[in-house]
């Protein structure tokens, strides 16, 4: 079906930039850890598969945006299915290890439990969640494994964290100032959509493209697409209900083509109210409960350095220095590590240095030399002299922005 409208709008609101851009900055100091990080907050899904194509009322670009914005559905249940495939590069068995200690970090290391533990998970493969809202202090999701259930829950004050593969319990609390909303991961499309919204500007064309049907109700198909060359953001689309105003499928696909980076979409849906029960937890007999102020202290273990961050908070305040070039699709975050010299190379890097530069591209410009890490959605350049460029721009805007930035 023809696009009802294709048009700029400015409609999706404003970004709160320095604290989202220390939130963003502190996604960027590991490479491959970060790139899959950013995938999760980046608000982002194979593109929007048509079961139907019902015949609804014509509705604008900035209509469709305003009514995402106006949506006040706060009770829903069910299934949502989350694939992703960000090209990381093959670890040899690294990755698998890393994720291995993610689930049972130990005695030292903390509760398999721990919401943060769990976080990386959703950045590759495909994952079900299901998920439950009842108002905004309770909130339900299980991300549903092999044999084992992960479940984060929000009820009142208390967050719960179950982890039945290892029948490790997390337990924290939050105070009502949006704390609760820092622990739980993005699981839904409303989430993504209201990320991604963040992004349109005079540098994006947006359209309504059409109708479909997802999870069996009839909604409308917004397109979000970068004006600018450079971007890895090729379109992202969304299914909005078309009686609710609530996304329920979200795609992102790269411009590099192909697949889409991540899918994420409601396979079923229901805006009745959960039960009560849903949002109840007790601790199972015989399991392991850690108090979130526990963690905190098992973070600070002898095996780590005194200097080390604590928490994604604690990296933010170490990149006061950050800056942000170019704008739109196009912006890049650079910040100074204070490690000259870069990356571990030759004699001072050994096996570690060999084995970080075979996963990236070497490139040079008027900024110098450096090596660039890419996924199909987020590059980031370290340079030699300690700085890093990070953005969903592709490796010659990466170097171009580095230039500019010099």
């Amino acid at each position: 079906m023809a696009p009802y409208e294709s048009e700029n709008t400015t409609a999706a609101g404003e970004v709160d930039e320095p604290r989202t851009g220390r939130r963003r900055a502190a996604r960027y100091v590991v490479p491959v850890t970060v790139m899959g990080l950013a995938a999760a907050t980046i608000g982002l899904v194979p593109a929007i598969a048509d079961s139907g194509d019902p015949d609804l009322p014509e509705i604008t670009a900035a209509q469709l945006i305003e009514k995402i914005a106006q949506s006040d559905v706060e009770r829903l249940s069910g299934t949502v299915k989350i694939t992703t495939d960000l090209g990381l590069p093959d670890l040899g068995g690294l990755e698998d290890a890393l994720a291995s200690g993610a689930a049972g970090q130990g005695e030292d290391g903390g509760s398999s439990a721990d919401p943060s533990a769990k976080l990386t998970e959703l950045a590759s493969g495909t994952h079900t969640l299901r998920v439950a809202a009842d108002g905004p202090d309770r909130q339900k999701v299980s991300l549903l494994e092999d044999a084992a259930e992960y479940s984060l829950i929000h009820n009142g004050k208390d967050v719960w964290g179950y982890d039945s593969k290892s029948n490790e319990v997390y337990h924290g609390t939050v105070d009502g100032s949006g704390a609760e909303r820092e622990q739980r991961p993005p699981a839904t499309p409303k989430d993504f959509a209201e990320e991604a919204l963040k992004s349109v500007d005079d540098t994006t064309s947006v359209t309504v493209d059409g109708t479909a049907q997802v999870a069996g109700r009839d909604a409308y198909k917004l397109v979000v697409e970068p004006k600018q060359s450079g971007s890895t953001v090729g379109a992202i689309s969304i299914a909005v209900d078309h009686e609710t105003g609530m996304p329920l499928k979200f795609t992102l696909t790269p411009s590099s083509g192909g697949a889409a980076v991540v899918d994420v979409g409601f396979t079923e849906v229901s805006f009745d109210r959960p039960a009560a029960s849903t949002f109840e937890f007790t601790p199972p007999k015989g399991a392991e409960v850690t108090e979130d102020g526990e963690l905190d202290r098992g973070r600070e273990h002898p095996g780590k350095p005194e200097n080390a961050p604590k928490s994604e908070e604690d990296l933010a305040k170490g990149l006061d220095g950050l800056k942000m070039l170019g704008e739109g699709w196009n912006t890049v975050a650079t910040f100074d590590t204070g490690a000259g010299g870069g990356l571990p190379t030759g004699d001072t890097g050994g096996d570690l240095g060999g084995f970080l530069g075979s996963l990236g591209d070497q490139v040079e410009g008027e900024f110098g030399t450096g090596t660039v890490f890419s996924t199909r959605l987020v590059n980031a350049l370290f340079t030699e002299d300690g700085k890093v460029y990070v953005g969903t721009v592709t490796k010659d805007a990466l170097v171009k922005a580095a230039d500019a930035g010099k």
